[in-house]
């Protein structure tokens, strides 16, 4: 079971959920950057994740169009620290640090960037169901959380510097480049996992749904939705690879008729919203109370409503380290 728990949901951490255009939402990982099911009683973990992103593809639809800008991209460290309360029930709390989210004008003129803390997010799970067997192991794991923001989400830019006063003139950075939405949202959570262990051989699956919440600025980005279906095998000792194919629904956004998003935040309300496929190959390596994964995710299809910027290229990699805290 150590081998599943540790498969990253890459859409998870930094994804491009595009909200507005020009824009990838707020880009805070939710729900833990991993399928999880839970820990041994007593059992610790410390896992940490680097995540590097990088996109230059505009859509309408699911066709290419004119680029508005030359690239996005961002640097992100994503922390975890889980503990078994139980042997059905697991606590786990969350969160990550922007070293960089940029989006790069065209020939690097108008470039904007932020970075910093994003969310704090607590995310209990329960174990409702295990089976072992010789030859198998079965497990059905639910989980509800909460993501909580602590980091920017009303960033500003410079636009003008008066030549004569030296005065700096801001405006609101767009969400692209923000560390955090700014609201709370839910998180639920359900994983199945199927073990055959003569064969080596893991398959499972997880559901995910995010309610969104309104932040102060009267924004609610759109309800997110996903699926993903895992192949895992042991082709050499400790050594394993891992197939993930994940498709995922974000809902258009809401927020306050009275405000003009597009002149004060720089979100057009009618390009949010998407559809996407994606597909992640990924390689681990587990010793001791370790385990090491590289991971890469990229899109096999994707259609976003209006003008937005898609999903690209995203490498992730990490590390976790296991122990009991007391002895069996």
């Amino acid at each position: 079971m150590r081998i599943a728990v540790f498969i990253v949901l890459s859409g998870l951490s930094v994804r491009l959920h595009s909200q507005g255009c020009c824009s990838g939402g707020s880009g805070s990982p939710i729900a833990g950057g991993a399928s999880q099911g839970v820990l041994q009683e007593r059992q610790l973990e410390f896992a940490i994740n680097y995540q590097y992103l990088s996109t230059d593809k505009f859509l309408v639809g699911d066709k290419d169009t004119v680029s508005l800008f030359d690239n996005l991209n961002s640097n992100y460290l994503y922390g975890r620290i889980a503990y078994g309360v139980t042997e059905k029930l697991t606590m786990s709390i969350e969160s990550g640090y922007f070293i960089n989210k940029t989006q790069y004008g065209p020939e690097r003129n108008d470039t904007v960037k932020s970075g910093g803390f994003a969310d704090l997010i607590l995310f209990p799970r329960y174990n409702l169901f295990t089976r072992n067997t010789e030859k198998t192991k079965t497990e059905f794991t639910i989980g509800m959380g909460l993501k909580i923001p602590i980091g920017k989400f009303k960033d500003s830019t410079v636009v003008y510097r008066d030549p004569r006063t030296n005065a700096k003139y801001y405006t609101t950075s767009p969400p692209t480049v923000q560390p955090t939405s700014g609201s709370n949202d839910f998180i639920f959570y359900g994983f199945f996992f199927r073990g055959y262990t003569e064969k080596k051989f893991r398959a499972f699956t997880n559901l995910l749904y995010i309610r969104k919440g309104w932040n102060p600025l009267g924004q609610k980005f759109g309800d997110y939705f996903s699926l993903g279906l895992f192949a895992s095998q042991t082709v050499f000792k400790e050594i394993f690879v891992t197939l993930q194919v994940r498709a995922e629904l974000v809902t258009k956004m809401k927020y306050d008729k009275n405000v003009d998003m597009l002149a004060l935040y720089n979100i057009d309300v009618y390009s949010t919203g998407s559809r996407k496929v994606f597909v992640a190959p990924q390689i681990s390596y587990s010793i001791n109370r370790w385990i090491i994964f590289v991971m890469y995710e990229t899109p096999l299809y994707q259609y976003l409503n209006g003008t937005q910027i898609g999903s690209q290229h995203q490498l992730t990699t990490g590390l976790s380290y296991r122990f009991f805290t007391t002895s069996n």
